[in-house]
């Protein structure tokens, strides 16, 4: 398991290293002149001149990257935001707190919504419960989240008054932010769940168990529910992931200081450093989470596990064989 680990963070070097050039080169072919958009239209062109010489903005397209590749690697540096004049790394950071709480938020949410309809619809086959369930499931995935945050706003904000329209800074504001990003994944997961587990009843390892006397509860949660995890894992990773890179609409409709509104602002305001920083978070987030969910794949099932286990020891033995030919 170890050595699997260690490939998988390797591996993580040649995709970083490839976000870093697709999003530069976008960036770079942009239309637009970062530099008359902190000066103005005003400016003088000597002076346009000399900032964009500072920032290295006037040197050959080869030559920044590999000077941006130099710093982060040799450095850490992300450069400097061109709106504050503040390191990207502390721009990111000050902001990147109140997205990972509110990914976590919702992916807990979503999961404590999900993962018991999908199971109660898949038990309950072509019944009430399960009709209902997939028209929530429908729901949840067609409705726009702008839309969504919006009606809650009006509803729980303006006429009941019951929690907070915008901000984020005590747990009242996580509320409506949270069950907006929530239903959304939620939908998702309660589909996977649902069609992993009307696989997974009808095994014959399930028909086993019941015929074996075991109760119901058990039959269902310790033989199936387990079983019928691993899609279920790959979706919530996804999903978390997706939350990780910032929930940029819902952050807006509720005016959350989070990294997609940070996003968003720089972009609007051509700050091609905070925009490079953000996207390599990002891909950094969803590399540590799809590794997370193949390890966690190993503890969920024990065939996995064994596999791992298996490798070690064959080639164990095959190190032995050797020396013992020698």
């Amino acid at each position: 398991m170890g050595r699997y680990i260690f490939k998988r963070v390797l591996y993580m070097i040649p995709v970083l290293l490839g976000v870093m050039l697709i999003i530069f080169t976008m960036l770079y072919l942009t239309p637009g002149d970062p530099v008359r958009m902190m000066l103005g239209d005003d400016a003088d062109e000597a002076a346009i001149a000399q900032l964009r010489s500072e920032l290295g903005l006037d040197e050959p397209y080869l030559a920044q990257f590999i000077n941006y590749v130099k710093k982060i690697v040799m450095k850490l540096d992300f450069g400097v935001s061109y709106v504050t004049g503040r390191p990207v790394i502390e721009e990111i950071m000050s902001r990147y707190p109140t997205t990972l709480i509110l990914a976590t938020v919702s992916t807990l949410v979503a999961i404590a919504m999900a993962i018991p309809l999908g199971i109660l619809s898949a038990i309950y086959q072509n019944s009430w419960i399960d009709n209902i369930s997939r028209i929530v499931a429908l729901v949840g995935v067609s409705m726009p989240n702008f839309w969504q945050g919006l009606l809650m706003i009006l509803l729980f904000s303006v006429n009941l008054k019951w929690f907070p329209a915008s901000g984020f800074t005590t747990p009242a504001h996580w509320i409506l932010p949270a069950l907006t990003i929530g239903t959304s994944g939620a939908a998702a997961i309660m589909r996977t769940t649902r069609s992993s587990m009307l696989e997974v009843i009808r095994q014959d390892y399930v028909r086993t168990a019941r015929a074996k006397g075991a109760p119901e509860g058990i039959v269902i949660w310790k033989h199936a529910l387990r079983n019928a995890l691993i899609p279920v894992l790959t979706i919530v990773g996804i999903r978390f992931g997706a939350s990780l890179a910032g929930s940029i609409v819902s952050e807006q409709v509720f005016s959350i200081p989070g990294l997609g509104k940070l996003m968003v602002d720089s972009i609007r305001n051509r700050n091609y450093p905070v925009i490079q920083g953000g996207v390599l978070l990002i891909a950094l987030a969803y590399s540590i989470i799809n590794l997370i969910v193949d390890i966690l794949y190993a503890f969920v099932d024990p065939r996995i596990k064994s596999q791992y286990s298996a490798k070690k020891r064959v080639k164990y033995a095959g190190k032995e064989g050797q020396g013992s030919v020698g």
